[in-house]
C-alpha cells in the first residue's frame, strides 16, 4: 500500500464519488460472499496505513462529522466536564434523524486548534473506535465504511486498495 496522503474533506467526497460505482460494487461482492480472510486482509491494511499517517495533522473526522453518542458516553462527558448529564445533552447534543444524540455543532466542540482533543480520555465510543476499520465482521460496516471514504483518508486508502489488489478473491 502507497503512503496515506491527507486530503480535505471536499476532496475525498469528489475522490469517492468518482469511485463510487467501484466501490459500491466491491462492498456488494464482499457482503455476499464474506470472505474468510476478509478482517485478516482489512487489519493489516489498516495497521499499515496507520504506520505511516498522523491522525493529528488531518482531523477530517472531528472537523466534519459528528459520533453517535451513547448515554454512558454522555454521563461520562458531562462528568468531565463537571456538568449534569442533561445540562451536557442540553448545551451540546441534540437528537438527529435516526433518534441517535451527536453534537450539535461540527467542528466537534473538544476539538482543539492543535488537532488535539481536550477530552480525549473520555472521548465517545465511536471516537475511539474511528474509523472502524480494525473492527471484526467488517462486512457488517461496509455502507458505514463508503461514507466514511468520503471523510478519512484512510478509510479511502484501504477501500482503494482493497480495490486494486482484489485481495479478497477465495
Amino acid at each position: 500500500m502507497e503512503p496515506v496522503l491527507y486530503y480535505k474533506p471536499s476532496q475525498l467526497k469528489e475522490m469517492t464519488a468518482n469511485r463510487n460505482q467501484e466501490f459500491v460494487a466491491l462492498f456488494w461482492k464482499l457482503k455476499k460472499k464474506k470472505p474468510a480472510k476478509l478482517d485478516q486482509v482489512v487489519h493489516a491494511l489498516h495497521a499499515e496505513a496507520f504506520d505511516g499517517f498522523d491522525c493529528l495533522s488531518c482531523a477530517n473526522c472531528c472537523s466534519s462529522i459528528s459520533p453517535i453518542i451513547k448515554d454512558k458516553d454522555a454521563e461520562r462527558l458531562a462528568k468531565s466536564q463537571k456538568m449534569k448529564t442533561s445540562d451536557f445533552i442540553d448545551r451540546y447534543l441534540y437528537l438527529d434523524e435516526d433518534h441517535d444524540f451527536v453534537f450539535k455543532q461540527a467542528p466537534c466542540p473538544f476539538l482543539m486548534a492543535d488537532n488535539y482533543c481536550c477530552v480525549y480520555q473520555d472521548r465517545p465510543r465511536a471516537c475511539r473506535e474511528y474509523p472502524h476499520t480494525d473492527r471484526s465482521r467488517f462486512y457488517q460496516i461496509l455502507p458505514l465504511t463508503l461514507k466514511n471514504c468520503g471523510v478519512c483518508p484512510v478509510v479511502y486508502a484501504i477501500t482503494a486498495e482493497l480495490c486494486r489488489t482484489e485481495k479478497m478473491k477465495d
